[in-house]
């Protein structure tokens, strides 16, 4: 009997706002689309103008647009935005010719969950970062971590010893996660979920994901990490161009052709490659001891600043800014370093530099995407995370995984000069970091981890015995 494509029956995928939750939710639509599953990414309208056109012609992707809302959990007051929101994508259900088999939800949309449910469709919970952060959120919960008084620390039962909580990590620099003494703000919003995806694989945290089955008691799926097929089918040691990749309207002031010019004239293994992505990043007195720090260094810089770079972006860090304020720039710094330097103000292509043979460190804030790019292609990091799960994935990287160092030091949350220009020195000189990056990253020359695919063979029979 011959199976018709889509046969499988219908899933809804629901991405929260931002690249770094689109873009893992693109993969995961593919991901699910190739075991036969028709499969509908609801997305939010502002949205729209970053899937790449290979999406649209996709013969088992579908998009269902919901009205633009604002980031956040649900309040007690009234959100007209999230609102409409939600009455689009009861409009999006209804007209469904048949029921969906299961919603694969962004918990920070978790506010949908119970519109599914309204409609009687099963909602696994989907974590666009990996599995070390929640669970060492759970874990700082449960062990009643908020007590920890300066110089001690804590080991979690069930977690590596290695990821001992300190009282320096409940400290976290601009909010964004769970506060001691209170659970995981992801905790309310997985409520009613048959089970948890994570964004990650059993070569980088299959203890993580142990833990968390064990203690939440809900199956626990490692699918990634999920980035997209040219990176995976790209051989070790070849450049992925991330122009052929995304689509992308930011501005810069350089081109592909012109970094990998650059870089081919550095020495393998030489260049620091420096960046906070576009949504975080030091603040307004940091940048100029990062900046001190890379004048001082001798070794080889590309260091990627956005145009609000220093500005408040989130609640808790100060007065939010709109667009349209100038950021922080390092004027000067160029004619004095010379060729040394490479300051490329907006987009760049990162996962170009990180493919470069030149490129031998990375000094970033351990965000979940780039953090996933970077071990895949054996660059080691100097961690210098600012809120939220960065602040676990830096510490995934630096103590357990072992391929990195931070840009500060542990006994304190203060970033300065000196502290930067030592972990500069000490990540580009350190060959052991290096061997164990490399070796991490031989892991994946197969490609997409059997380990994930499995996970999602797993979900599939697990969804279809559900709906049976």
């Amino acid at each position: 009997m011959t199976t018709k494509a889509g046969d499988g029956g219908e899933i809804f995928v629901v991405t929260s706002l931002g690249s770094g939750h689109l873009f893992p939710c693109i993969e995961l639509c593919k991901r699910i689309s190739s075991r036969n599953y028709i499969t509908t990414l609801v997305l939010p309208s502002n949205l729209l103008p970053s899937l790449p056109s290979s999406f649209h012609h996709h013969p088992l992707l579908r998009i269902a647009q919901i009205s633009s809302f604002q980031f956040g959990p649900p309040t007690s007051h009234p959100d007209p935005a999230r609102h409409q929101a939600g009455l689009d994508l009861q409009t999006h259900l209804s007209a469904a010719h048949r029921r969906p088999l299961c919603a694969v939800v962004d918990f920070q949309v978790g506010w949908t969950t119970p519109i599914f449910s309204t409609f009687n469709v099963p909602v696994v919970s989907f974590f666009t970062f990996g599995a070390s952060a929640a669970a060492m959120e759970w874990g700082a919960w449960k062990s009643d971590a908020g007590t920890l008084t300066p110089g001690e620390s804590r080991t979690i039962p069930g977690l590596p010893e290695a990821m001992s909580i300190k009282y320096n990590d409940l400290k976290l620099r601009r909010g964004g996660g769970s506060k001691p003494g209170h659970p995981p703000p992801w905790v309310a919003a997985i409520e009613g979920s048959i089970g948890l995806m994570f964004n990650t694989c059993d070569d980088l945290e299959r203890p993580f994901l142990d833990y968390l089955t064990n203690q939440i008691g809900l199956p626990v799926w490692g699918v990634g990490p999920l980035l997209p097929d040219q990176y995976w089918n790209s051989p070790s040691g070849s450049l992925i161009r991330d122009g052929a990749i995304r689509q992308t309207k930011r501005e810069t002031n350089c081109t592909e052709d012109e970094v990998i010019q650059w870089l081919d004239s550095k020495p393998r293994g030489s260049v620091l490659y420096v960046s906070f992505g576009s949504e975080t990043g030091p603040t307004m007195e940091e940048y100029p001891k990062l900046a001190g720090a890379l004048e001082d260094s001798t070794h080889p810089f590309i260091w990627v600043i956005q145009p609000s770079s220093g500005l408040p972006k989130f609640p808790g860090e100060g007065q939010v800014v709109s667009g349209g304020s100038e950021g922080y720039f390092p004027h000067g710094l160029a004619s004095k370093v010379g060729d040394r330097g490479m300051i490329i103000k907006g987009w760049a292509p990162q996962l170009l530099i990180l493919s470069h043979r030149s490129t031998g460190g990375f000094l970033s804030h351990c965000g979940w995407n780039s953090t996933a790019e970077a071990i895949g292609r054996g660059v080691p990091f100097l961690a210098w995370p600012m809120r939220g799960d960065q602040i676990y994935n830096a510490k995934l990287v630096v103590n357990h995984l072992k391929i990195g160092c931070m840009a500060f030091r542990e006994d304190s949350s203060d970033v300065v000069k000196n502290d930067i220009l030592q972990g500069i020195d000490k990540l580009m000189g350190d060959r052991e970091i290096h061997k164990r990056a490399e070796a991490i990253s031989a892991k994946f020359e197969c490609g997409f981890p059997a380990s994930s695919e499995a996970a999602l063979d797993a979900f599939r029979d697990f969804i279809n015995q559900k709906t049976t």
